[in-house]
Protein backbone atom coordinates (compact mmCIF):
# COMPACT_ATOMS: atom_id res chain seq x y z
CA UNK A 1 0.00 0.00 0.00
CA UNK A 2 1.39 3.50 -0.93
CA UNK A 3 2.42 5.94 2.08
CA UNK A 4 0.69 9.00 -0.02
CA UNK A 5 -2.79 7.66 0.10
CA UNK A 6 -4.59 8.34 3.12
CA UNK A 7 -6.06 5.23 5.09
CA UNK A 8 -8.98 4.98 7.34
CA UNK A 9 -10.04 1.76 9.38
CA UNK A 10 -13.92 0.65 9.19
CA UNK A 11 -14.30 2.17 12.54
CA UNK A 12 -13.52 5.50 11.08
CA UNK A 13 -15.32 4.66 8.06
CA UNK A 14 -18.61 3.85 10.41
CA UNK A 15 -17.47 7.46 11.55
CA UNK A 16 -17.66 9.13 8.50
CA UNK A 17 -21.10 7.51 7.29
CA UNK A 18 -22.62 9.05 10.23
CA UNK A 19 -21.50 12.34 9.17
CA UNK A 20 -22.33 11.69 5.76
CA UNK A 21 -19.31 11.81 4.12
CA UNK A 22 -19.46 9.87 0.79
CA UNK A 23 -18.36 6.34 0.28
CA UNK A 24 -17.90 5.07 -3.32
CA UNK A 25 -17.63 1.55 -3.60
CA UNK A 26 -15.70 0.57 -6.88
CA UNK A 27 -16.49 -3.52 -6.89
CA UNK A 28 -18.28 -5.04 -9.37
CA UNK A 29 -22.42 -4.79 -9.30
CA UNK A 30 -22.37 -8.35 -8.95
CA UNK A 31 -20.28 -8.34 -5.68
CA UNK A 32 -21.92 -4.87 -4.76
CA UNK A 33 -25.65 -7.07 -4.32
CA UNK A 34 -24.13 -9.78 -2.61
CA UNK A 35 -23.41 -7.40 0.41
CA UNK A 36 -22.22 -3.89 0.68
CA UNK A 37 -21.75 -1.07 3.50
CA UNK A 38 -25.03 0.93 3.71
CA UNK A 39 -24.96 3.98 1.85
CA UNK A 40 -22.15 2.94 -0.65
CA UNK A 41 -22.72 4.25 -3.79
CA UNK A 42 -21.90 2.24 -6.38
CA UNK A 43 -19.09 3.57 -9.27
CA UNK A 44 -17.18 -0.01 -10.29
CA UNK A 45 -13.41 1.17 -10.99
CA UNK A 46 -13.26 0.12 -14.96
CA UNK A 47 -16.03 3.25 -14.72
CA UNK A 48 -14.48 5.81 -12.50
CA UNK A 49 -12.62 7.59 -15.51
CA UNK A 50 -16.30 8.37 -17.29
CA UNK A 51 -18.20 8.70 -13.93
CA UNK A 52 -15.77 11.55 -12.77
CA UNK A 53 -18.85 14.20 -12.38
CA UNK A 54 -20.86 12.24 -9.82
CA UNK A 55 -18.01 12.72 -7.17
CA UNK A 56 -17.84 15.34 -5.12
CA UNK A 57 -14.25 17.48 -5.40
CA UNK A 58 -13.93 19.79 -2.22
CA UNK A 59 -14.27 17.34 0.44
CA UNK A 60 -12.88 13.70 1.57
CA UNK A 61 -14.41 11.23 -0.20
CA UNK A 62 -14.32 7.52 0.85
CA UNK A 63 -13.19 4.74 -1.61
CA UNK A 64 -14.23 0.72 -0.96
CA UNK A 65 -13.64 -2.41 -2.43
CA UNK A 66 -13.67 -5.74 -1.07
CA UNK A 67 -10.35 -5.68 0.69
CA UNK A 68 -8.64 -2.45 -0.28
CA UNK A 69 -6.26 -3.10 -3.29
CA UNK A 70 -8.74 -1.79 -6.17
CA UNK A 71 -9.93 0.98 -3.90
CA UNK A 72 -6.08 1.57 -3.40
CA UNK A 73 -5.69 1.93 -7.14
CA UNK A 74 -9.13 3.84 -7.67
CA UNK A 75 -7.44 6.70 -4.87
CA UNK A 76 -4.37 7.24 -6.73
CA UNK A 77 -6.31 7.72 -9.75
CA UNK A 78 -8.68 10.54 -7.68
CA UNK A 79 -5.80 12.11 -6.50
CA UNK A 80 -4.54 12.97 -9.70
CA UNK A 81 -7.69 14.36 -11.00
CA UNK A 82 -7.32 16.56 -7.30
CA UNK A 83 -9.68 15.00 -5.48
CA UNK A 84 -9.55 13.59 -2.19
CA UNK A 85 -9.91 10.72 -1.76
CA UNK A 86 -8.92 7.58 1.10
CA UNK A 87 -8.69 4.01 0.85
CA UNK A 88 -10.88 2.14 3.29
CA UNK A 89 -8.38 -0.64 5.25
CA UNK A 90 -9.36 -4.69 4.45
CA UNK A 91 -12.57 -3.31 2.72
CA UNK A 92 -15.83 -4.67 2.52
CA UNK A 93 -14.02 -8.22 4.02
CA UNK A 94 -12.91 -5.84 7.07
CA UNK A 95 -16.37 -4.24 7.81
CA UNK A 96 -18.31 -7.66 7.60
CA UNK A 97 -15.59 -9.23 9.70
CA UNK A 98 -15.93 -6.54 12.63
CA UNK A 99 -19.86 -7.39 12.69
CA UNK A 100 -21.43 -3.78 10.61
CA UNK A 101 -24.49 -4.41 9.16
CA UNK A 102 -24.45 -4.78 5.30
CA UNK A 103 -27.25 -4.39 2.36
CA UNK A 104 -27.79 -6.65 -0.61
CA UNK A 105 -29.38 -6.10 -3.89
CA UNK A 106 -29.01 -3.63 -6.68
CA UNK A 107 -28.16 -0.04 -5.93
CA UNK A 108 -30.85 2.34 -5.18
CA UNK A 109 -31.44 5.11 -8.25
Amino acid sequence: MSNDIPQISVDELQADLEAEVPLIDVRERDEYELAHVPGAILVPLTQLPERLGSIPTEEPVNLICRSGARSQRAAQFLIGQGYLPRNVTGGTDAWINVGFRVETGPPSA
